[in-house]
């Protein structure tokens, strides 16, 4: 009789590794407290709109590929997806709109407008981040990080040094550029980590190479087609997908998770994955004797940023914009060390506005945008709609003077989320969106462990555990812990 795994969570990681568990010959349950699949990539429809929810960046196109190919798909059998040309717009300022070209000749031509001689060493960058990015992403990230030993081989040793481990992103990007604006864009991926640019290690610049040569993409429909592939092909491989269950007790006997309790009842379980909140998991679901991990433990976690988020519809089609836009016309380190160094509601604060109907017309009716705002903010702070009315005004009024038109008398639609919905909905440490910032000090085998220490049957899986935060993260999280599941409990 094959074993009964549960899997607590249906975002990313905790679909992956249904999926994955249920090839191997598992029996899965999938157990998830929202009504809709997706974890932070939820969906929602309002008056003609339809509003992901959270990601909304599609980058590393290959490691979805390779997810699917693991189970003899492609993503061609599940959405259409297209790359974006422009990547994305940054703005500078008043009249200083900057459009990052999908082609890397342009990019280099416009590399080459702010400072002579850039185009050769971004090639120099990028090739370096090539590398880092292969090995990163294709070795180091499929490690289930549970001892040091995984690590102690000479040539990873040696890789270690050539992935820039030990020296700051901050530092790296300044032995190559000098430009401002070319630093503050080199600089921008980074922002969403955890920790300001002189505390993330330069093994991140992958993420420039994921952005200027991997290409920036979109799958037709938004972002939810990708939950929605996920959801169709554990389906096809036989995970039972519960929705609007949520996980009351995971029930221990010595040393081993025997089940876990629903306001439905309760489910027997050989196995059980978590793919919920980390912290949420062991402070409300374990008794205290079996918690890997005390309260000071969790206390002293540096979180990657939390977000003020708007979902807004507007009854005209919008100017100057275009599908990613980067509003940098603010001081990015100060509002780092806002985010970082010294918590607080920023003072003035970066921004970002999606707006996918440009590229999509479904998503938003006819003669309309769907508009998608995001300030990256402090995890832990005190959440209030005065304070996310503020900051409404605050962005719509630089966004309005920037690209020259009035936008706020078109909103016929206006939702906000914040600290207190991720905390909700997701049960989210200190009302995070992102996860454990990827410091050198939170990395590998420094994160919280894909297994529990206490539960010889309970595995951890997603953003608080290996490999960490992001989209592709989370498909590999859960095919790490998936193996790891079957290599433990062969026969």
């Amino acid at each position: 009789m094959s074993k009964k795994a549960i899997v607590i969570g249906a975002g990313f990681a905790g679909l992956s590794a249904a999926t994955h568990l249920a090839t191997a010959g598992f029996q899965v349950t999938l157990l998830e407290k929202n009504t809709g699949p997706g974890g932070r990539a939820r969906v929602f429809h309002e008056q003609g709109f339809t509003f992901d929810m959270g990601p909304s960046w599609y980058w590393m196109p290959d490691i979805f590929e390779q997810y699917f190919a693991q189970f003899g798909k492609s993503v061609a059998d599940y959405y259409d997806l297209v790359r974006l040309d422009p990547s994305y717009n940054v703005v500078f300022g008043p009249g200083d709109f900057v459009d990052i070209p999908a082609q890397f000749d342009q990019l280099c031509a416009l590399f080459e407008r702010y400072e002579p001689g850039s185009s050769e060493r971004l090639k120099q960058f990028l090739n370096q981040a090539a590398y880092k990015y292969k090995v990163g992403i294709n070795e180091f990230v499929h490690k289930p990080s549970l001892s040091l030993t995984e690590f102690l081989d000479l040539r990873l040793v040696v890789e270690a040094f050539r992935l820039d481990l030990f020296q700051s992103f901050h530092g790296h990007i300044r032995k190559f550029f000098k430009d401002d604006k070319l630093i503050r864009l080199m600089e921008f991926p980074v922002l969403f980590l955890g920790a300001i640019p002189q505390n993330t290690p330069a093994l991140y610049s992958l993420m420039n190479y994921a952005d200027m040569v991997l290409g920036t993409w979109y799958p037709m429909g938004g972002m939810h087609k990708i939950v929605e592939a996920m959801v169709q092909l554990a389906g096809e491989k036989g995970v039972d997908v519960r929705l609007g269950q949520a996980v009351q007790q995971i029930v221990v006997q010595g040393r081993r998770a025997v089940g876990v309790q629903t306001a439905q009842g309760t489910l027997p379980a050989d196995v059980v994955v978590a793919g919920a909140d980390y912290h949420h998991v062991e402070t409300q679901l374990l008794g205290q004797p079996h918690r890997s991990y005390s309260d000071d433990y969790w206390a002293k976690r540096i979180m990657a940023p939390s977000c003020l988020l708007y979902y807004v519809g507007v009854n005209k089609r919008l100017r100057n914009l275009r599908h990613h836009n980067l509003f940098f016309d603010r001081d990015l380190m100060h509002h780092a060390i806002e985010i970082y160094e010294k918590p607080q509601w920023p003072t003035e604060p970066l921004f970002y506005a999606s707006v996918p109907s440009i590229t999509d017309p479904s998503v938003a009716p006819a003669g309309h945008e769907n508009l998608f705002l995001l300030v990256p903010v402090a995890p832990g702070l005190t959440d209030t709609e005065e304070v996310r009315e503020k900051y409404y005004h605050l962005i719509m009024e630089r966004m309005e003077n920037l690209t020259g038109q009035s936008i706020r008398d078109a909103v016929v639609y206006k939702r906000s989320y914040a600290h207190r919905d991720f905390v909700d909905d997701y049960h989210a440490f200190k009302g995070n969106a992102y996860g454990l910032a990827n410091t050198l000090r939170q990395t590998a085998i420094l994160k919280p462990s894909l297994k529990s220490r206490k539960v010889d049957n309970l595995y951890y899986t997603g953003q608080l555990t290996v490999p960490g935060p992001g989209v592709p993260p989370s498909l590999i999280s859960g095919g790490v812990v998936a193996r790891q599941v079957q290599k433990e409990m062969k026969g």
